[in-house]
């Protein structure tokens, strides 16, 4: 079971836009250093809707070969089609990832129905652990409890990420699969709350940043001492906002870059961060401790 911080890691890129292998390297050796749980290479914060189906492959390959068992992969693999992430979960589960990050399909707007049938040919078609991955504000798809209820007595289907933010959500998961399903925040700014109520761990953005506390809030939060989890989150709430300033990832990539660990490429249709909000993300950086004053 893995529980935690799990990093959503973005992927390095240089001012031209390909793909930055040091640097990626780099960043993961450092994020076990720190005390990630584990890592996620090639979800959205990863840039998986702008990186090709090859590179998409070689990302998780290199950071598969990189951890080095040290910690858990779990492969971002999602797709809007369904053969499209057979095809990624296929290749995940070749290049020995431990598990799979599967967003719902989104811009078609499946049935729940779908949905179900969605997850359940992946798990038919491949045998690697999968997490559903629930982020309506993305996807304009919103997987509902009782869906993630049927999905959770599929052998495969072991955990979810929700990132609706609603601690609702969580509690009703949790409320109609018991021990049948983990459950991760992919919400920042509420993934402490969402532990202490019994989640456990986070995939989180944060965690990029500041990936020793974030760590440390998160075995707080999860072995129930709020007192302490609550202190170190209070510390990382800026960032929590202010990481979301301009789409994901554009905002994560410039404070990283800011911090030395990775030159400023994206890829478009994402740009580059805008100028009006450094001074906010920089702000909330040197609160949590992450840059000097």
């Amino acid at each position: 079971m893995i529980t935690g911080s799990i990093v959503a890691l973005v992927t390095p890129m240089n001012i031209d836009g390909e793909i930055d292998w040091p640097k990626l390297g780099e960043l993961i050796d450092w994020h076990i250093s720190e005390g990630t749980s584990a890592i996620v290479p090639v979800g959205t914060t990863g840039e998986s809707a702008t990186v090709s189906v090859t590179e998409h492959c070689q990302i998780v390959q290199f950071t598969v070969e990189t951890v080095a068992g040290r910690v858990p992969v779990i492969a971002g693999t999602g797709g809007n089609a369904t053969a499209e992430a057979i095809e990624l979960t296929t290749a995940a589960k070749k290049a020995g990832a431990d598990a799979c990050l599967l967003v719902t399909p989104y811009y078609n707007k499946p049935t729940q129905e779908g949905l179900f049938r969605h997850y359940e040919a992946i798990a038919k078609a491949v045998d690697l652990p999968q997490v559903l991955y629930n982020v309506p504000g993305r996807t304009a798809c919103d997987m509902l409890p009782e869906t993630v209820a049927r999905l959770s007595k599929i052998d495969l289907v072991i955990a979810i990420k929700e990132a609706t933010g609603d601690l609702q959500r969580g509690r009703q998961i949790r409320d109609l699969c018991g021990d049948g399903i983990l459950i991760y925040s992919g919400d920042d700014a509420t993934s402490c709350d969402l532990m202490l109520e019994g989640a456990q761990g986070t995939i989180s953005v944060t965690a990029n940043i500041a990936p020793k506390k974030l760590a440390l809030m998160a075995q707080a939060a999860t072995s129930g001492d709020a007192e302490n989890a609550r202190r170190i989150d209070a510390e990382l709430q800026g960032l929590h906002k202010n990481l979301f300033l301009e789409s994901n990832p554009i905002p994560v990539k410039w404070a990283l870059g800011e911090m030395g660990k990775i030159e400023l490429g994206i890829r478009l249709p994402m740009t580059p961060f805008s100028d009006q909000y450094h001074g906010e993300l920089r702000e909330a950086m040197q609160q949590a401790g992450v840059i000097n004053q």
